[in-house]
């Protein structure tokens, strides 16, 4: 994830636990006020205004008050309010009108628009162009007839060449019921093809996959926490029939959180009925704290709960419960580290406040919030310059092992994912097997859902390899071979049948998920017995 839109990603996403919490604190809709009392707040008021004035009067160029005060359109840093919030903490923001109605659409999960994931890449002519990722199941544009690897050249008449990721996906949403008239370039079409979409309320779903990776193993990926999680998370659960489940992976990498009462009924689904999931408390909030009110009903198979750096907030709050409690076994990188709870405070003109007034804290009573003081936002939300966690802050699970506060979710097993080779790597950098994957299906038309990289195919790439002299030796292509024919077959089938085909197989050969897999029978131990499971760490440590 590019760090720009990593720092919009989290202001946006992280900033919807509050919104539950505007309900629960009171329906708040002004913006509190210092008492006029304070003196000191007065004379600084006072002086601002001065300032302001003097620079009203003698800039160079009119001004733009709407800027000055809240800030250019899109920036969350920029002006005197978003400046001045800045100083508070990496989470308290002034949100405008038009980003103001992006949150509350996020943590709806919902707009109005066509209906498929769009990226940006390079040409074989190293043009910068918009794709179709994947149009999503039963959207507008699959009924189109859109298809993945599609690119998209005008959107009503209006190229799409200069424009940012951003700037086309506007293009594409308006409102619901409209056409929006889409004109794509499509390997293996002669002529650019024109399609008329008929725009609809598109439905963003946080369990992005569920299915079962081995018969008795199932596998959910959470992207976020909004008003939908639960239910779908319950009918993801309903599907694979938990009675007869030997393993569960619940992967929330790169979730960045969402709404808290939704975390709070993920819990729910794994924890003992009565086992506390979360509190927080603040200056002038009182102290609240949420409990496991149905449970499990008893269903305890074994879990690995997958994070890594860009794990935050709410997907925090799950992950902690679930560790504190010895429910789950944690694997992979250190969390994120945002424990920081907003309340949203709508303004006038559609505007809103998102103001830090409390924090929270895991059953165990860890604080996850990482420090932030001496460090630029861009570092603090990049992870720039910053030193490893202490781990001074010590807690204990409740069978008894140590898990470490201040500095996100620890993990009980480090993983870090292995990084590319230098072959590698280029063949992603110039788009190898994307590019690859649909000249392929150019000239071949119909490929078998068992569709597996043979001889031939990889024959036929190294062709593709010499002929666009992407500088990849067959020697090259020898050492890494099962890399290549993971990456075809994700391609090939991914854009044949679907995003969900190709994520299959990606899970299927992604090392963490093999990683969990592998650690399922320590998951268990540690559900039957955390003090055996600790006995039988310390003996491999021992042994190592």
């Amino acid at each position: 994830m590019k760090p720009t839109r990593r720092l919009l990603w989290f202001a946006l996403s992280t900033i919807a636990v509050g919104a539950i919490l505007g309900q629960i604190y009171g329906n708040r809709v002004e913006a509190t006020t210092a008492d006029p009392a304070d003196a000191n707040v007065q004379a600084s008021l006072k002086e601002f205004t001065q300032i302001y004035s003097v620079v009203q009067q003698n800039y160079a160029s009119p001004l733009k008050p709407n800027e000055c005060i809240f800030g250019p359109t899109g920036s969350m840093t920029v002006g005197a309010i978003p400046a001045m919030l800045r100083t508070l903490d990496p989470h308290s923001n002034f949100f405008s009108p038009k980003a103001f109605t992006q949150l509350t659409q996020d943590q709806e999960g919902r707009y109005f628009g066509v209906g498929m994931q769009i990226r940006q890449q390079l040409d074989q002519l190293n043009r910068l162009v918009t794709v179709v990722d994947y149009p999503f199941r039963g959207s507008p544009a699959q009924r189109a007839g859109l298809r993945s690897g599609d690119v998209i050249i005008k959107v009503n008449g209006k190229s799409t060449e200069g424009l940012s990721i951003t700037q086309v996906a506007n293009l594409l949403m308006g409102p619901k019921g409209t056409i929006v008239h889409v004109t794509v370039s499509r390997a293996g079409v002669a002529k650019p093809l024109e399609f008329a979409i008929t725009r609809a309320q598109i439905s963003r779903h946080s369990v992005q996959w569920a299915f079962m990776l081995r018969p008795d193993v199932g596998y959910i990926y959470l992207r976020g926490f909004d008003e939908t999680t639960n239910q779908e998370l319950t009918a993801a659960l309903n599907r694979m029939n938990v009675n007869h489940l030997h393993g569960l992976i619940l992967d929330l990498r790169d979730n960045p959180g969402g709404l808290l009462d939704q975390a709070v009924e993920v819990a729910n689904h794994f924890l003992k009925r009565g086992q506390l999931i979360v509190y927080h408390y603040g200056r002038h909030s009182r102290e609240r704290r949420y409990y496991a009110t149905t449970g499990n009903h008893g269903d305890e198979y074994p879990m690995i709960v997958l994070i890594n750096d860009n794990t935050a907030s709410a997907a925090e709050i799950v992950t902690g419960a679930l560790q504190d409690h010895d429910r789950a076994l944690v694997v992979g990188e250190p969390s994120f580290g945002k424990g920081l709870v907003q309340t949203v405070y709508p303004l006038s003109d559609r505007a809103g406040l998102a103001l830090t007034t409390a924090r929270y804290y895991t059953p165990s009573g860890r604080l996850i919030q990482r420090d932030y003081s001496g460090i630029s936002l861009w570092d603090y939300y990049n992870h720039d310059g910053e030193k490893p966690p202490s781990h001074a802050h010590v807690f204990y699970t409740d069978g008894g092992r140590k898990v470490y506060g201040g500095g996100g979710i620890t993990p009980d097993v480090r993983f870090q994912e292995p990084t590319l080779n230098a072959v590698q790597q280029k063949l992603i950098e110039h788009d190898v097997f994307y590019n690859f994957g649909q000249e392929y299906l150019a000239s071949h038309v119909h490929v078998p859902r068992n569709f597996v990289p043979d001889n031939a195919v990889i024959q036929e790439f190294e062709d593709y390899l010499n002929r666009h002299k992407i500088g990849v030796s067959p020697q090259d292509v020898e050492a890494n071979l099962d890399f290549i024919k993971v990456r075809i077959e994700e391609q090939v089938l991914g854009t044949a049948y679907g995003g969900q085909e190709e994520e299959r197989i990606a899970l299927e050969n992604d090392p963490l998920v093999q990683k969990a897999i592998q650690e399922l029978p320590e998951a268990a131990l540690l559900v039957a017995s955390p003090e055996r499971y600790m006995a039988s760490q310390r003996r491999l440590k021992t042994a190592n």
